[in-house]
């Protein structure tokens, strides 16, 4: 299925700008824990999948960039002299935003020639965007020699997030499609933005996403609200994040906080530990105890981060219920998406048909299924000029 978008990709580029273009794959991210801690410095333990955005792009004849975006046969034009965001640009403003980050850093865009789809299900939290942005920023960069690093590539990618999107999301997806590894996930230490790769062998374990087909609206403004409270107890803690806040210090402050605050400000500390605690059992090879840390980490994205959803609830009790589950929990922003789910292979089949019925039953919609490998991060496919 990937060769075939690869190949739809390319020859769409080459029928409209007759040209060979520069072919990117730049992959999507689950998160196998470590939720909310990425923006408070803290740890995350991200890995690209083998599903993405294939990005076409070459020189461009013209005075402006030509865009179709090929999954929704959407077409834009555009100057590299201005890059403003739309109001409601969607997927353009990610591209503007690349563009526009790039440029503030002295350097000048040529106008440029792009195609891109991808295999990432909407609204399934597997960080489309990142992929998009990362494609773009890895494409312009090998097109026009600019010289970027990866590690200046992830934080354009980033910028164009918070500047042009108004998602002030932190490192982790951009990282994690960039810097991906072939079976490994990535220990990732979002205030020094290094990570450690982590091998990770599932045994007879497979893991599973399910997707709530739900995306609840405002999620974005609860996003930014979750993370103001999170830079309020740091401030009052006098510290740079909640990296750096102990138990015993949050609850020297408590008198200070609401019981909101108070908890939310909890499980991030909680979370931080259960990502160290979760590499240490995945380099022990106790894929066991890597599930049961998963199912404490929906409790937490549930009962004290309140990030979670009825949808999202279900499917983690459900995955509790069945033997053949050993972990599960909420993976993404939150208030919809997808569960992350590590089931054993030989009952797949039956765990999937039973969850997707009990969901529908339960609420008149149908859930999605789908199954991923920890895959290579953003790289060129070919590179013919």
């Amino acid at each position: 299925m990937k060769q075939a978008l690869i190949n739809n990709i390319e020859q769409t580029y080459k029928s409209l700008f007759n040209e060979n273009p520069i072919l990117v794959n730049s992959p999507g991210r689950i998160n196998i824990i470590g939720e909310h801690t990425d923006y408070n410095d803290g740890f995350v333990l991200p890995a690209a999948i083998d599903k993405g955005i294939i990005a076409a792009i070459g020189k461009s004849d013209s005075s402006y960039c030509k865009i179709l975006a090929y999954d929704v046969n959407e077409k834009f034009e555009f100057f590299t002299e201005n890059t403003e965001p739309f109001l409601n640009g969607n997927w353009r403003n990610y591209i503007l935003g690349v563009v526009g980050e790039i440029q503030k850093r002295g350097i000048k865009i040529p106008s440029f020639n792009l195609v891109f789809g991808g295999d990432i299900p909407n609204g399934a939290g597997l960080s489309s965007s990142a992929a998009l942005e990362n494609s773009v920023v890895f494409g312009l960069n090998e097109l026009f020699n600019l010289g970027l690093k990866k590690e200046e590539m992830i934080l354009i990618s980033q910028q164009a997030e918070h500047n042009y999107v108004g998602v002030r999301c932190g490192i982790m997806d951009q990282y994690a499609s960039m810097f991906g590894e072939t079976n490994h996930a990535l220990l990732l230490d979002c205030r020094t933005q290094k990570a450690r790769s982590i091998k990770i062998d599932f045994k007879d374990y497979e893991i599973v996403l399910i997707n709530t087909n739900v995306s609840h609206k405002l999620v974005d403004a609860e996003y930014n609200n979750r993370r103001s409270v999170c830079e309020k107890v740091a401030s009052l803690l006098n510290i740079k994040a909640l990296r750096d806040a102990t138990l015993e210090s949050l609850n020297i402050l408590k008198t200070q906080l609401t019981e909101d605050e108070y908890q939310k400000a909890l499980y991030v500390i909680q979370e931080n530990e259960r990502v160290l605690k979760a590499v240490k059992k995945i380099e022990e090879n106790n894929i066991d105890e890597l599930g049961i840390l998963l199912f404490e980490a929906h409790e937490g994205v549930q009962y004290q981060f309140k990030v979670s959803c009825k949808e999202l609830d279900f499917l983690v009790e459900k995955s509790k219920q069945n033997p053949n589950v050993i972990g599960a929990r909420m993976m993404g922003g939150g208030f919809g998406g997808c569960t992350i789910n590590i089931v054993k292979k030989d009952f797949i089949k039956d765990y999937t048909n039973e969850i997707s019925i009990a969901y529908f039953k339960e609420f008149n919609k149908q859930c999605s299924t789908y199954f991923v490998k920890l895959s290579q991060g953003t790289h060129i496919i070919n590179n013919i000029k």
